[in-house]
């Protein structure tokens, strides 16, 4: 197997031809191993603290012990907010550790009810159903709605759980955000199909850009279908009050189907799909990875408490946003790429992905701890450092981190424009 490591990605050991999976694994072993030796193997990094600004981390050869983190989407602090804390400690002295069951036959408690209404009242809508992760949310709900008698349209850059969820269907893809070609794949295939369903990300996890909401539901349903949105990075975020992307045209009845994450903003682990009471109640019964796992923790009551704190303490998003908009002027000042970013996500496009991997070794060196990026979540001439801001930087952490990318900058020579630096 003769691969070039300098330009190879995990993509290429994912099934390689005429070698069963032992041969994969060890293939895979030996390209690990070139990365752990060239200080690129960016990935499963062991803190010794949890989720925040700073965190603890000891690495190989490297004289830092601790790290501004910026890889970390608890974008508000609720990991560590005292409130939430004491309401996840309550959930288990109430309940105990564990659900028992799954949520038919035994495992569904009076605080899952609770979470289900309370995040289908936080859209303005009647019903939710809530899984143990945001990806079983987009890959399981889909299983069980979309079957090989229906089309799903979506946007090339959705995140993996929903493409894992569309393999009993048929499946066309538009380039990102492109309204034209969405029109041209509608118009093609109106009335070919049981259902079509277009299926977006509010805020893209890769480029932190926004979907252009308005105007895809308009044009799906001048053609008869329907819109899934996955608003993962964007609840607890963006919008006035933290709805999401849903809140920045007031599309709360027009979004057929809304699908996020508590492991985010929320602050815990865990996903929910909010949509009419008949559909989500099909789903409570029909979609598997729902009916036949044991159901969320008693833990997982602290999400009550943390959906409070998007109305009670508003002064996190706001101190969240003050901090995007220094750090992306920090960032254009050294004269970085960082596309067109709109929310807590921030990549530096660097491109390359053996310079991304040089990048990202530096930036650990001057102690910041940034999450490299490459093919197959990108493109392979697109890798990126992306990074995640929180509302708990201080203006300190991302001084750090800025003198960090500049210096950085320099050595690679990553400066788009350098006439912008004195």
């Amino acid at each position: 197997m003769n691969i070039n490591y300098e330009k190879a990605s995990f993509k290429d050991f994912e099934n390689i031809p005429g070698v069963g999976p032992y041969k994969w694994a060890a293939a895979f072993g030996n390209y690990l191993d070139y990365l752990n030796q060239n200080g690129h193997m960016n990935y499963r990094l062991e803190t010794s603290s949890g989720c925040g600004p700073v965190v603890d981390m000891d690495l190989p050869d490297n004289p830092n012990k601790q790290f501004v983190s910026l890889v970390s989407n608890d974008y508000l602090g609720f990991t560590q907010h005292p409130k939430v804390k004491k309401a996840a400690i309550e959930g288990i002295v109430r309940y105990g550790t564990g659900a028992g069951a799954s949520p038919a036959i035994g495992g569904f408690h009076s605080y899952h009810r609770e979470l289900e209404e309370k995040i289908a009242k936080f859209y303005k809508r009647k019903a939710a159903i809530i899984y143990t992760t945001g990806y079983t949310a987009n890959s399981a709900s889909l299983q069980a709605l979309l079957k090989k008698e229906d089309l799903a349209i979506v946007d090339m850059e959705v995140h993996a759980s929903v493409y894992e969820g569309l393999q009993l269907t048929n499946v066309k893809m538009f380039l990102h955000n492109n309204l034209e070609v969405l029109e041209r794949i509608l118009k093609e295939n109106k009335d070919k199909y049981r259902t079509m369903m277009v299926i977006i990300d509010g805020v893209y996890s890769q480029n932190g850009d926004i979907a252009h909401l308005k105007e895809i539901i308009a044009l799906t349903k001048s053609y008869g279908g329907y819109v899934l949105m996955d608003d993962a990075h964007g609840t607890g975020v963006i919008g006035n009050t933290g709805r999401g992307v849903i809140e920045l045209d007031g599309l709360y009845d027009q979004v057929d189907i809304i699908t996020g994450t508590f492991s985010k903003a929320l602050g815990h682990i865990g996903g929910y799909l909010v949509a009419d009471p008949e559909l989500v109640q099909f789903l409570k019964f029909q979609s598997r990875q729902h009916i036949f796992s044991s159901f969320s923790s008693p833990a997982s009551t602290c999400i009550l408490k943390a959906i409070d704190l998007i109305d009670d303490e508003p002064e996190w998003r706001i101190k969240l946003w003050d901090n995007i908009a220094y750090f992306k002027n920090g960032l254009k000042d050294i004269g970085l790429n960082i596309g067109n970013s709109a929310s807590a996500i921030i990549p530096v496009k660097i491109g390359n992905i053996w310079k991304n991997g040089e990048v990202c070794r530096l930036l650990q060196q001057a102690g910041v701890y940034a999450n490299q990026i490459m093919y197959p979540a990108v493109a392979r001439k697109d890798a990126r450092i992306r990074m995640s801001l929180m509302a708990t930087h201080t203006k300190e952490h991302l001084d750090l981190a800025l003198n960090a990318w500049s210096w950085v900058a320099d050595k690679q020579k990553l400066r788009e424009h350098p006439e912008m630096v004195e």
